[in-house]
């Protein structure tokens, strides 16, 4: 296995992650799963639950809600293959822990910032990495100026890593359209 950047997006509930983890399964046995998401209620709780009972158990794990690159870099993963799901959470923590009255342009800098970072974390990896996205352009403009800003960043952001990624899956439905790259088919 060489070292990769795979790029899986869609939208919420298309099987992004359970596609994800069938690639992780199929292409290593070392494998560091990274979590971003916070539990900040019962029901983030049991999705995080959920989630963490269907990784393969002898993965290991770490849990980031920030400084995903650095975070990374610390835990010096011996790991094979590194499953980060998701940037959708990570720049939702990213820009909920910024001031109220946030420019887009700097909620942008602030995740272009995370980005760069945790480029860079897969730059000096020999790993081949995941990473989960979530699609937000395409739905509806949300009413609201964070809402906004966090779908403009987030698109970006999405699209930062697809041009760097070797391979670019999309899920619809559950199906996964490989948009970039070869991939082996996990359906």
């Amino acid at each position: 296995m060489g070292k990769k950047l795979t790029l899986i997006l869609g939208g919420a509930r298309s099987g992004k992650s359970d596609h994800a983890q069938r690639l992780a399964q199929q292409r290593s046995e070392s494998v560091l799963f990274v979590a971003t998401a916070e539990a900040g209620d019962e029901e983030m709780a049991a999705r995080i639950a959920k989630h963490r009972a269907a990784r393969a158990g002898h993965w290991q794990s770490l849990e980031a809600a920030r400084d995903l690159g650095e975070s990374i870099r610390q835990h010096q993963p011996q790991a094979e293959l590194i499953l980060i799901d998701c940037l959708t959470l990570l720049a939702s923590n990213v820009l909920t822990s910024l001031p109220e009255a946030i420019t887009p342009q700097e909620a942008e800098a602030a995740l272009d910032r995370e980005i760069d970072l945790l480029m860079e974390a897969y730059a000096a990896s020999h790993a081949e990495w995941i990473v989960i996205s979530n699609e937000v352009g395409s739905g509806i403009v949300p009413p609201y100026a964070l809402g906004r800003s966090y779908r403009d960043a987030l698109g970006r952001a999405n699209s930062r890593l697809a041009q760097a990624a070797d391979e670019v899956i999309l899920l619809v439905a559950g199906l996964p359209l490989v948009l970039k790259g070869g991939s082996e088919s996990a359906s």
